[in-house]
């Protein structure tokens, strides 16, 4: 069957093409894609190509498919999994497939898996390693944001302490304090989501970012009022606004450094603020990919040997984490749709993918079965001036307190597919 896709041939080359798709083999599995949510590290292979670790280097005579943070329905299932899976079902995928040696990630390495596709064969190491998940939600943005989210839940996991004995306990300072820098883009707002509402939270909840508008859109979502409800004190600061930021900061903390500090942003002056900001046995950890091969920033070892501060990183997460995400969804408890800010159809994916630091907002998502330009949530109704349909669009969004919603969802899909 045919299939519209946008295929990466070289750097800053991406191309969105009709092509067939061979017939599956025993071992694999047909699949139509629904949503595709577009991520900093898809831009970030575009502008590296062959020079990507994960981006094959005959790339430019095998063009791959991009995109990595999708959900869909299976359509076809190869005869060696007709009893684990049907058609109909949906699904996500964890992208990551280390298989045999191999490190091969959907969206960056394979010619028919990737998310910014109408169909994608679903290669069998997805299944063998059991990387293909079922979801049994309704909405299908929700399956695409796992993957984002499970990358939030890895990093919280990554941070440790040694409460005074030397031994690594995982995870964040329960009822601690905890400061999330440069924190308003997409995944800063999942990070968000996750500190208020995981098993684990911190009494002490700082976000910090330079974009006022982010910031006031952050306080609507997610207000102090309710954060308060589950005794977390929530803060938003804007740096530009105080003198010393890192004296405001520790002044909202008792005078005190926080346990746990997140940097979103690869940015050496919030790595360094992030630093001294750390108090005793804190953990500063990294989660913000930057191009440049020689980021550094200045730390104080002083501290690390004094104060026992210390830092990890992270640059995704696991297939357990997945797991997590979805349940969370499935609970209730997280709601990856306020991440969305601007939804489009495939055929803005390139433009998104390669203008994707200079948009503002959280998440853009793309419909691959649509044409749509993409649209800001905010800027519906403007739009529904020359087209009804956006009008009704923008009411159903307008209804949910601005956030994307299944119900938002299922009118795109029937009125735009």
């Amino acid at each position: 069957m045919k299939t519209r896709a946008l295929r990466l041939y070289e750097k800053k080359d991406l191309r969105l093409e009709e092509f067939e798709l061979p017939e599956i083999k025993e071992n694999e599995i047909l699949a139509e894609v629904v949503t595709n949510s577009i991520c900093m590290s898809t831009y970030k292979t575009v502008l590296q190509g062959a020079d990507h670790k994960r981006v094959p280097n005959d790339v430019a005579e095998n063009p791959t498919i991009t995109g990595h943070e999708f959900a869909g329905e299976i359509l076809k299932v190869g005869s060696k999994w007709q009893d684990e899976y049907q058609p109909g079902q949906k699904f996500t995928v964890s992208p990551v497939l280390d298989y045999k040696g191999k490190s091969n990630t959907a969206g960056y390495s394979y010619k028919y898996f990737g998310g910014n596709s109408q169909y994608v064969i679903i290669p069998a190491e997805a299944m063998e390693l059991g990387y293909l998940f079922k979801y049994e939600g309704d909405a299908f943005y929700e399956a695409s944001l796992a993957e984002p989210i499970s990358c939030v839940i890895g990093g919280y996991k990554s941070v440790y302490h040694n409460v005074d004995d030397y031994t690594h306990k995982m995870g964040i300072i329960e009822n601690g304090s905890t400061a999330l820098l440069g924190a308003a883009g997409p995944m800063g707002i999942g990070a968000l989501d996750y500190a208020l509402h995981s098993e684990r939270t911190p009494s002490l909840l700082v976000l910090v970012d330079i974009n006022q508008d982010r910031l006031d859109r952050l306080a609507k979502i997610f207000p102090p009022a309710e954060a308060e409800k589950n005794d977390i004190e929530l803060h938003y600061i804007n740096p530009q606004d105080e003198n010393d930021l890192i004296e405001k900061l520790k002044e909202l903390n008792g005078g005190s450094g926080y346990n746990d500090v997140f940097v979103y942003a690869p940015v050496k002056s919030l790595v360094e603020d992030g630093d001294r900001l750390l108090g005793d046995d804190g953990n500063l950890h990294f989660f913000a990919g930057p191009t440049n091969k020689n980021f550094s920033a200045e730390v104080n070892f002083y501290n690390v040997h004094y104060s026992a501060t210390h830092f990890t990183g992270s640059s995704g997460g696991n297939d357990e984490d997945m797991k997590e995400a979805l349940r969370l969804f499935a609970e209730r408890k997280l709601k990856p749709a306020k991440m969305i800010t601007h939804i489009g159809g495939l055929n803005t994916a390139e433009d998104t993918i390669l203008n994707l630091p200079n948009l503002p907002g959280g998440k853009k998502l793309i419909y691959t079965g649509i044409d749509m330009e993409l649209t800001a949530l905010d800027d519906l109704a403007v739009r529904g001036e020359e087209d009804a349909r956006f009008t009704e669009l923008a009411k159903i969004v307008e209804d949910n307190n601005g956030i994307w919603s299944k119900k938002a969802e299922e009118y795109l899909l029937q009125n735009f597919k």
